[in-house]
């Protein structure tokens, strides 16, 4: 399983021109799923993204979780994230997880953010959306969690 995290001072996702989900000071999490993902790889993220010390304390270091500064998670499924691009000039996306497995695994990672007492908003999983994002920093962190 996959995560960029960006820091963001807002952000929403829009599905046809409507907002569907939107957050101000947190996180903006996209979430790709492979194949060979299961329930651990949940547990592992949620633990690292909500603890994740990447939020600045009042000397400007980073040095604040995402729960210790009351912050809000948009978090959006991206399978492009899975993309092997290693051969050729078009990806594939053969490692990433099926419809079903990648959704039930994304509605999990949400239930168990909100679990960790971080407000949650998200977009539709297998939807063409548009994703806002007002990066703070920028900061930018890639998350594996088989790596």
């Amino acid at each position: 399983m996959i995560v960029v995290l960006q820091r963001v001072t807002y952000g929403n996702v829009t599905i046809n021109g409507t907002i569907y989900g939107e957050v101000d000071r947190g996180l903006v999490i996209l979430l790709g799923v492979m194949s060979d993902d299961e329930e651990n790889d949940v547990d592992y993220l949620v633990n690292k993204v909500s603890g994740l010390r990447i939020f600045d304390d009042v000397n400007g270091k980073m040095n604040l979780s995402i729960k210790d500064v009351n912050g809000s998670a948009l978090v959006v499924s991206q399978f492009t994230l899975c993309a092997d691009t290693r051969k050729g000039r078009r990806p594939s996306f053969v490692h990433a997880a099926l419809p079903e497995k990648g959704n039930a695994l994304y509605e999990d990672f949400k239930i168990k953010m909100a679990n960790q007492n971080i407000p949650v908003e998200s977009g539709e999983f297998g939807a063409m959306m548009s994703v806002n994002i007002q990066n703070d920093g920028p900061v930018t962190i890639v998350l594996d969690s088989k790596k």
